[in-house]
């Protein structure tokens, strides 16, 4: 017989009325749409699996929070901690747009456990402006429109600052691979470059 059902029937479960499961299954998107972001990014990131309790220190605040040995700092700074600057890119550790400074050393997020950081400082790309002023290569990036889209950008400058402060921006080749990690699909390369290039002298470097 249910082969003579109408298509809208087919997966309402047996011994429930077409009525009640549309009745319950709309109660569920209502209760989703009503939850508080931060409550269905607990509930998402929960799991039955070891959990650990994490002190961190992101952009000069201190947090402690429990998570699942198995989160990743990306989606710590996305999901739990409300940081959505760092981007998921390739979520593998190829495109570098999830770079971040853990205790002053470029890493990628996606790659990087969360119970790893026990007790550093991660600066993402929020922490870089003081205030109203933006950092030196945030503003070289503007100046020297080394953006397109803008999803690379966070990791790019964040890369960006790392090699200025390694001292790796001795000329436009040494620049270029030591930012090799860091992928544009708009190919906005020669303006990044030229970016952390002012940044560079401006910094003295």
């Amino acid at each position: 017989m249910s082969d003579n059902l109408p298509d809208e029937d087919r997966h309402v479960p047996p011994g429930v009325s077409r009525r009640g499961f549309l009745a319950s299954t709309a109660a569920g998107g209502v209760v989703a749409g009503v939850l508080p972001p931060a409550l269905i990014a607990d509930q998402a990131m929960a799991s039955d699996g070891p959990s650990s309790a994490l002190s961190v220190t992101v952009n000069g605040r201190r947090h402690q929070v429990t998570i699942d040995n198995r989160t990743s700092l990306l989606d710590l700074l996305r999901e739990r901690l409300a940081l959505p600057g760092t981007k998921k890119g390739c979520d593998q550790g190829a495109c570098g747009a999830c770079t971040v400074l853990v205790d002053g050393r470029r890493v990628n997020a996606c790659l990087t456990l969360a119970v790893r950081c026990q007790g550093a400082e991660v600066t993402t790309i929020e922490g870089l402006a003081a205030g109203e002023e933006l950092h030196p290569l945030q503003q070289a990036f503007i100046e020297q429109d080394a953006f397109q889209c803008g999803y690379c950008t966070p990791g790019q400058i964040m890369s960006g600052v790392a090699c200025i402060r390694e001292g790796h921006t001795g000329s436009r080749e040494e620049i270029r691979e030591w930012m090799s990690g860091n992928l544009c699909r708009c190919g906005c390369y020669v303006k990044i470059v030229k970016a952390v290039q002012q940044a560079a002298r401006k910094a003295g470097s």
